[in-house]
């Protein structure tokens, strides 16, 4: 009979701690429900929080639970640090806005071999660190787009420069790529880029940069700001200056904070796409990889729910990425009812 009672307490106590480890491991609290995570590059950027609030819109709608989080600086080290921590939680999946393309490879691999699904949306990771990408819109067309905008508000000739977020920003390195690409086309022998300046997505400095721009080149006719935080900044330090019409601004940028700079001239109209809607979109892939439904690979397919359904196609740098849709173009006869939207 003690044989028996303490075979029997034996296999209680294995059960306690095999059944808690195991719902842990697949990403699900005691008595919870699944955790998907979503890391964006900074704090304090308007832009990300839209981002990840259409995420968390997308994971409880589905009836999961949403882990929100970004380091206080665009740095991969601090966002190592997270993706450690999310690992030891182990969560169902993470999706990342990443701040170096390479740097978090690592650590986004030891996630993979944890059994968490990895996914990068807004700005990649390399593609042995994910499963795929969900990317706003083509990189070619908003890298030539902005080229072309610019070379509309000068008329096709004079100075311009790119104010961008981080250097190791992967989707501001593609378009600026694709912004270089574009100018050697002939009709734009009369354009001259004269520098690439980087903000760092922090107001302060992108400010900073943007003044300092407009006392080493001061014949430049257009700054092009990749990146919603440099556009505002630079629509800001074009109206302080009195430089409207002298100096315009383009490039991707939110419609509440930019409403004031299209309206006053100093952006004649700028692009962008709706950030809730990129990690809505990112919230359904996740958990479509995290099933296992799709694998992320070219010609898979899930539904978006509201947004329909989508397919993964092959990505530029040789993986595989999801595309939301072409940007659109917010200008005067527009802006008025998108400002209140996001």
């Amino acid at each position: 009979m003690k044989k028996m009672v303490l075979y029997t307490l034996m296999l209680l106590l294995v059960a306690a701690i095999l059944i808690p480890a195991t719902l842990f491991a697949a990403g699900v609290q005691e008595g919870g429900k699944e955790r998907h995570a979503f890391v964006f590059k900074n704090t304090g950027n308007p832009y990300g929080e839209k981002q990840m609030d259409g995420f968390r819109i997308g994971i409880e709608e589905q009836g999961y639970e949403a882990i929100l989080r970004a380091p206080d600086l665009p740095t991969a080290e601090a966002q190592i640090q997270i993706v450690e921590q999310l690992i030891s939680q182990n969560v169902k999946s993470i999706t990342i806005t990443g701040n170096d393309y390479d740097a978090l490879e690592p650590v986004l691999k030891n996630a993979r071999k944890a059994g968490i699904a990895v996914l990068s949306a807004d700005s990649a990771v390399n593609p042995a660190s994910r499963s795929t990408h969900i990317n706003q819109a083509d990189s070619e067309m908003i890298g030539r787009t902005l080229i072309q905008a610019a070379y509309d508000m000068v008329g096709g000739a004079g100075e311009i420069a790119i104010l961008s977020a981080t250097s190791q920003a992967s989707n501001q390195n593609l378009w600026i790529e694709w912004m270089k690409k574009e100018l050697t086309d002939p009709k734009y022998k009369d354009i001259k880029l004269v520098r690439v300046a980087y903000g760092d997505d922090l107001r302060d400095k992108s400010v900073a940069e943007t003044e300092a721009l407009l006392r080493s080149y001061p014949k430049l006719k257009c700054i092009i700001a990749p990146t919603t935080v440099g556009i505002a900044a630079a629509g800001k330090v074009i109206t302080d200056k009195n430089l409207i019409g002298k100096v315009k601004i383009t490039g991707l940028g939110l419609p509440s904070e930019m409403a004031e700079y299209i309206e006053n001239g100093a952006c004649p109209y700028m692009f962008l796409w709706n950030p809730i809607d990129v990690g809505y979109l990112a919230a359904y892939a996740a958990t479509a990889v995290s099933s296992k439904k799709i694998t992320g690979a070219v010609g898979d397919t899930f539904d978006a729910n509201r947004l329909g359904t989508y397919k993964v196609v092959k990505a530029s740098d040789g993986g595989t990425e999801v595309l939301l849709g072409p940007p659109f173009k917010f200008e005067p006869s527009n802006i008025a009812e998108w400002k209140t939207v996001y």
